[in-house]
Order: C-alpha cells, then sequence, then structure tokens
C-alpha cells in the first residue's frame, strides 16, 4: 500500500455511507418499478412475499448495513467493508441484469442496477484492489460480499421469510 495514495477514513466512510444511500434508491425501484418485486417474484418464481413483509426485509437490511458500516469503522475495517459492500451490489446488479437478459424483460430494481450499482461496486471493487488491500484481506472481503448475495438469494425464495 502506498500512504501517499491510501485514503483517508473519512473517504472510506463516505464511500460506504453512499452505498447505503443507493441501496435505498434501489429499494424504491423495487418496490414501484414495473408491477413491483413483490409481483415480479409471485408471477416468475412463484414465490409470495406481500409487499410490506418486502419493506420489512429491506428494511433490515438497512439496518444491517449501517450497523457493518459502524462496527467497521470502530474495528478499524473500513476498507474491507467497503469492499465488501461493493461486492454485495455488483453481485444484486448482476442478478438483476442476467434474469432480464435471460427474459428480455424489465424487473424492478434493473434500472438501478445498471446505472448506479454496477459503476459503483466495479469502481468501488476496482480502487480499494489495487490502492489499499492486500490479497488476501480483499479477496475474504469479496468471498463475503458473494455469501451475502446468496443470503439474500435464500431469503428472497423463501417469500422473505427469516
Amino acid at each position: 500500500m502506498n500512504p501517499a495514495r491510501s485514503p483517508s477514513d473519512k473517504g472510506v466512510s463516505l464511500v460506504s455511507w453512499l452505498i447505503l444511500l443507493t441501496y435505498l434508491i434501489h429499494i424504491a425501484e423495487e418496490y414501484w418499478g414495473g408491477e413491483g418485486y413483490s409481483a415480479y417474484l409471485l408471477k416468475t418464481k412463484g414465490v409470495y412475499m406481500t409487499p410490506s413483509r418486502f419493506l420489512i426485509v429491506q428494511a433490515i437490511g438497512v439496518v444491517l448495513m449501517a450497523a457493518s458500516i459502524l462496527i467497521a469503522k470502530r474495528l478499524n475495517f473500513r476498507n474491507g467493508m467497503a469492499v465488501i459492500l461493493g461486492a454485495t451490489i455488483f453481485g444484486n446488479a448482476a442478478t438483476h441484469i442476467v434474469s432480464s437478459l435471460r427474459t428480455f424483460k424489465y424487473e424492478p430494481g434493473l434500472l438501478s442496477s445498471i446505472l448506479i450499482w454496477v459503476p459503483l461496486g466495479l469502481c468501488t471493487i476496482l480502487y480499494f484492489r489495487r490502492q489499499v488491500l492486500n490479497a488476501k484481506r480483499f479477496w475474504i472481503s469479496i468471498a463475503i460480499g458473494i455469501g451475502i448475495n446468496v443470503v439474500i438469494a435464500i431469503i428472497t425464495l423463501r417469500g422473505g421469510r427469516l
């Protein structure tokens, strides 16, 4: 790591909070986009999740993300958390894009995935790979982000039941 090129703690925290803000935008698109993600799930996967359950699960996600940012700050793990969040949003965006390409139809969350999460997630991952984290910490953070996406998919396919 080059100390002259390393980001400030404030800058790293700003990236993480920006990702949280974009999560709120993504939730709004999933809720109001098209027929709404709940209806989309029922129609395409046969999974019943009420709109209110969708919002509850998303609210839990927001709280967990905010808590993880605060814990990372306290434990001096800001860089790794930024990569975890970047990998999480990039992976989620990829699932929306792949699902839409399979059907050639819009799915709620697609626009924020393409316009916000792919560039933000990819830039976050690439920046921290090249500038800050050693390879081991980087790949562990990527693996955690992928694992978070797997957990999200399982919860979603269970209709939001934890």
